[in-house]
């Protein structure tokens, strides 16, 4: 037998038959292992992704939701051991749900040595049924229950995360600080054979406001970090009985009441600042104790974000006129109540009227979420607003922080209604009639067409592209000549503008019929507002101009102008740099032209400005002038007003200067303190714990020994010398003073001062 052109034995062509139909049912069996395999990984992973992920959304511990996840993934795989499937159970499982192979799957996983000729032709037989109909049976899983289970677990976390089920549970996991015993020094050293009283107990408890839902704390330490407004409360108990017990913050001293064996003070957080303990036993002997910290945290306002629109939104009359948005909020504490504050302005000018009204969002609001996503969808045609109304509208957001909330809002939205048939009108500072048209808003259009044409530029092709920048060109130089018409100036063709624009009309007739004469030639190239008031521009020559005896001679070129003289120097530079945008414009390089369009639109929008009136009201009537002292020049009477002071920028810390002083003279003569030194190292203290709020770390140890001297504690002179160091860090840089210097003149420059002061 020939096979691919070689002579073969039949024994040997069969053989080798059978040893690739043996070969392709055996990597049948191994494929439908890989599968089953694969299931069953990722089983395990459903199975052990659910209480990982309950874990991060209750806790938001990374690390627990890894160590989570690998603990119940160990678990899981204990149980299901999916690399001990082999191919005989994958042979087993092929033979009771698939019964074409008659239960001879096995056959396919014994060599050929061992099988009879009838064996070999039953291996041929399952073979080709496997082929047909293996992909009829799937491997055993249960990946519906494990999805099932993941989603529950993640249900369950999403409900506890969005209504803070466990937030006590999370607030309450304070972490734990190790005591902190207060420590007592005696204000003097006289030696006494009595035992000092001694502390046996000592605590802290912080009371959060109602509306933070924050358990309260209790603790040995004494520094205190809290919410503004959180009631502190103390107990402290000595082993002996004393005389009384003080607490002192700030220069003031507060006592404490001696309630069942323990001396207790309360107090309200408002302020940052420090404090410490002193009592007195019965012998009559001061002890103080360090400073402690207090810290208040403020509540914050809620922020507010609106998402899902742009700051600015027009709408056509005809568009459906909606917006819609989405606000996110969030506070530290919990959100009270949150609204859209709506605000419509109908008319211009000293007729406008504006309408506020509140909205509530679409979905009902939580109070006390800390995180709110809430919509909203304002109709403007419900709104009843009309075309050319303008409505702005803000966020406010209300937290749960008593008795006063704070109050947040977001930036001002605009939703407007174009107006497309407004009459507008402008009182000019030159003349009472409308002569500020609708040209001043052509170059800003001119703008946006050529910036948009820049943008389209990779979208067009090249003729289009060139075509489209030369029509701009063309409308470029219609606007240029309608401003110098209007300004009653000369064309650069030596003509009036006014037969520039004749002759631009009939630029293209030969691309007209005869029978279209009377259409515009310049409505291809040219915008619709550029001709609509031009009525009120040029008079036709046989109606007589009411404003001739007001305005400049039109027959001189250079007189006739409806603006004066700084006004027309601005129109004309607008004029050039109009010239230059047309002709990069005209060379296909609209890139170029945008700088001088913008110049030009900057001018008019100068010349604009410019010719308004304003109108200052005042309350102040002017008393009447005499009319025969009037225009006089007289000033005989004027009586000339000088007032100089001398201003002195107060010292913030004028104690820590004496007291600096006062401590060299310690240092160095080892004198003793007196009572004046205690009084003012007591002041000096007061101003340094105003600077040591911002930073305690920095300032509490210098505060500290100025403490302990003001209470009459014995300071080492090494001491002395480091709250001299420590009181010299706080103090600011000076800034240099202005002094007065002596100067070398030269005698040109003294004759020139005394000619100065003789004509002064």
């Amino acid at each position: 037998m020939v096979v691919n052109g070689n002579l073969v034995s039949d024994g040997t062509y069969y053989s080798k038959i059978q040893e690739t139909i043996m070969r392709s049912g055996h990597d049948m069996l191994v494929e439908f292992r890989r599968r089953w395999r694969l299931m069953l990984w990722l089983e395990i992973a459903l199975y052990a992704l659910g209480p990982a992920i309950l874990s991060y959304l209750i806790f938001f511990k990374v690390f627990w939701s890894l160590v989570i996840l690998f603990l119940v993934a160990g678990m899981i795989l204990f149980f299901i051991k999916p690399w001990k499937h082999s191919l005989e159970n994958v042979a087993s499982y092929i033979d009771l749900h698939l019964e074409a192979t008659e239960y001879s799957t096995g056959l396919l996983l014994l060599p050929e040595e061992k099988l009879s000729g009838l064996a070999r032709i039953q291996q041929n037989r399952v073979t080709t049924r496997l082929v047909e109909k293996l992909k009829t049976v799937k491997p055993p899983n249960h990946l519906v229950r494990g999805a099932i289970i993941l989603c529950s677990f993640i249900l369950i976390g999403a409900v506890i995360y969005k209504y803070e089920l466990l937030s006590n549970l999370q607030w309450s996991q304070q972490p734990k600080v190790t005591p902190e015993t207060i420590v007592f020094k005696p204000t003097d050293t006289t030696s006494t054979t009595v035992e000092s009283p001694k502390l046996i107990r000592q605590q802290l408890t912080i009371n959060y406001p109602n509306y933070t839902q924050v358990p309260s704390v209790e603790t040995s330490k004494m520094d205190i970090k809290a919410v503004e407004g959180s009631k502190v409360s103390w107990k402290i108990r000595f082993d002996q009985e004393i005389k009384s017990v003080t607490m002192e913050s700030m220069g003031n001293s507060y006592p404490m009441k001696l309630i069942d064996e323990a001396y207790t003070g309360k107090s309200i957080l408002t302020n940052a600042g420090f404090y410490n303990f002193k009592f007195t036993d019965l012998q009559d002997r001061s002890y103080v104790s360090e400073l402690y910290a207090i810290e208040v945290i403020k509540d914050k306002s809620p922020s507010v974000e609106i998402k899902g629109i742009k700051q600015f939104t027009s709408f056509a009359f005809n568009e459906d006129k909606k917006v819609s948005f989405t606000t996110a909020i969030a506070d530290d504490f919990g959100i009270e109540d949150s609204y859209i504050i709506a605000t419509v302005s109908k008319g211009s000018g000293e007729s406008v009227k504006f309408r506020e009204e509140k909205l509530n969002f679409n979905n009902k609001i939580s109070k006390g979420k800390r995180n709110l996503s809430l919509s909203k969808n304002i109709d403007l045609d419900q709104m009843k607003m009309e075309p050319g109304d303008e409505l702005y509208f803000y966020v406010e957001a209300l937290d749960s922080k008593r008795p006063k909330p704070n109050i947040s809002r977001s930036e001002t939205f605009f939703a407007v209604i174009k107006d497309t048939v407004s009459d507008n009108f402008a009182v000019e500072g030159t003349m009472g009639v409308d002569l500020m048209p609708d040209y001043f808003r052509s170059q800003r259009q001119l703008i946006i067409d050529t910036e948009k044409l820049l943008k389209d530029k990779a979208k067009l092709s090249t003729k289009d592209y060139k075509s489209k920048s030369n029509e701009l060109g063309f409308d470029q130089k219609v606007l240029r000549l309608k401003y110098a018409e209007f300004m009653g100036d000369e064309s650069e063709f030596g003509g009036t503008a006014e037969g520039d624009v004749e002759s631009l009309e009939h630029e293209d007739e030969d691309h007209h019929e005869e029978g279209h004469e009377e259409e515009d030639p310049l409505a291809k190239y040219t915008h619709k507002h550029d001709s609509e008031n031009e009525h009120n521009l040029v008079e036709e020559e046989k109606k007589k101009d009411p404003l001739e005896e007001y305005l400049h001679n039109h027959e001189d070129p250079e007189e006739s102008t409806l603006f004066t003289k700084s006004l027309k120097g601005k129109l004309r530079q607008a004029l050039n740099e109009m010239w230059d945008a047309e002709l990069y414009l005209r060379l296909y390089t609209p890139e170029k032209s945008l700088p001088y369009q913008y110049r030009a639109l900057k001018l008019i929008q100068e010349i604009k400005n410019s010719a308004r009136i304003y109108v200052h009201r005042i309350g102040f009537d002017p008393p009447p002038i005499k009319e025969d002292k009037r225009l006089t020049g007289e000033i005989d009477e004027v009586s000339g007003f000088r007032k100089s002071a001398e201003l002195e920028q107060e010292d913030a810390y004028p104690s820590i200067r004496i007291i600096l002083a006062r401590l060299e003279q310690l240092i160095f003569e080892k004198g003793a303190i007196t009572e004046e030194d205690k009084l003012l190292f007591g002041q000096a203290g007061n101003e340094l714990a105003e600077k040591a709020i911002e930073n305690p770390g920095q300032y509490l140890e210098t505060l500290q020994r100025l403490k302990w001297i003001s209470e009459d504690v014995t300071v080492p002179q090494e001491a002395l010398v480091a709250l001299q160091k420590g009181l010299f860090l706080t103090l600011p840089e000076l800034k240099p003073n202005a002094v007065k210097k002596q100067q070398q003149t030269s005698e040109i420059n003294d004759l020139l001062l005394k000619e100065l002061e003789i004509n002064d």
